[in-house]
């Protein structure tokens, strides 16, 4: 018997004008670039950088975001579909977005960017590691927001009923799991970085990123419904298998950057 359990019905749209809606996933995810911008101006003031090289910086970030969290849903979880729709890949209001695929364009898009603009690599990823999973916190509460992306059913007392999705009994709400998680991990990388004052071992900060951030996202999988028909009687979900990767190669940027030692320079 659910004595405790918590009826979700929230409206995903925030308010509509005719066919026009702000939806509250659109205004966290921008939230999350927003306050992503405001902690790095503090950060690139503490290292005497000016703000047109973030300016230049946050481009690159949504652009990479955007195009790789697309391109790697629809090419890690529906190939099938989506080759015989390629044209469907550009309807990005239809939903479908995938956090693996965003970190990975996160990296390559800092790669053109420190060629771009002469910086180093290791310099600017550790830097952007900082609100990469304080972003992934807001994505997340925009997944509740929508009653997306939640868990099996369960019996314990914070189980979330989603209403709006068709479900009738309660389910692990693993929105709010990932969005703690990567909360705590934001903190906690923020806190490395202030408690150095940027002078930290390079690579650290994007190394801990990965592994933490992936290892959460690996065991909440494990209490999620699948969420392509294809993930059906897998023991490993997409998820999972997209997760060790990124663990593993979480690991030996660790290694490398702990072996080497090299510390970043603050201007003065």
């Amino acid at each position: 018997m659910h004595l405790l359990i918590i009826p979700w019905d929230v409206n995903p749209e925030i308010f509509r004008i005719g066919s026009f809606a702000v939806r509250w996933y659109g205004l966290l995810f921008a939230s999350s670039f927003l306050f992503g911008y405001i902690i790095l101006n503090k950060i690139f003031k503490n290292e005497n950088l000016g703000e047109a090289v973030l300016d230049k910086l946050t481009i690159y970030m949504v652009i990479g975001v955007v195009v790789g969290a697309r391109l790697g849903h629809c090419f890690f979880y529906e190939p099938e579909y989506y080759d015989a729709h390629p044209l469907k890949i550009l309807k990005i209001w239809e939903g479908g977005l995938a956090s693996h695929g965003a970190a990975l364009g996160i990296l390559v898009a800092l790669g053109f960017f420190a060629i771009k603009e002469k910086k180093d690599y290791d310099w600017i990823i550790d830097r952007i590691a900082i609100v990469v999973a304080l972003s992934g916190f807001f994505i997340r509460m925009g997944n509740l927001m929508n009653s997306e992306i939640y868990g099996v059913e369960t019996t314990v007392p914070w189980g979330f009923v989603f209403l709006r999705a068709g479900e009738h009994v309660p389910k692990h709400p693993t929105q709010i799991y990932e969005a703690l998680a990567y909360l705590f991990i934001f903190f906690l990388l923020f806190w490395i970085y202030w408690r150095k004052k940027g002078r930290h071992i390079q690579g650290l900060m994007i190394s801990l990123t990965l592994i933490l951030i992936f290892v959460a996202r690996f065991f909440i999988e494990f209490l999620k419904e699948v969420q392509v028909p294809a993930e059906k009687g897998m023991l490993l979900n997409y998820g999972q298998k997209l997760s060790i990767p990124f663990i593993a190669f979480g690991f030996l940027w660790l290694y490398v950057s702990l072996r080497d030692e090299v510390r970043a320079e603050i201007k003065k």
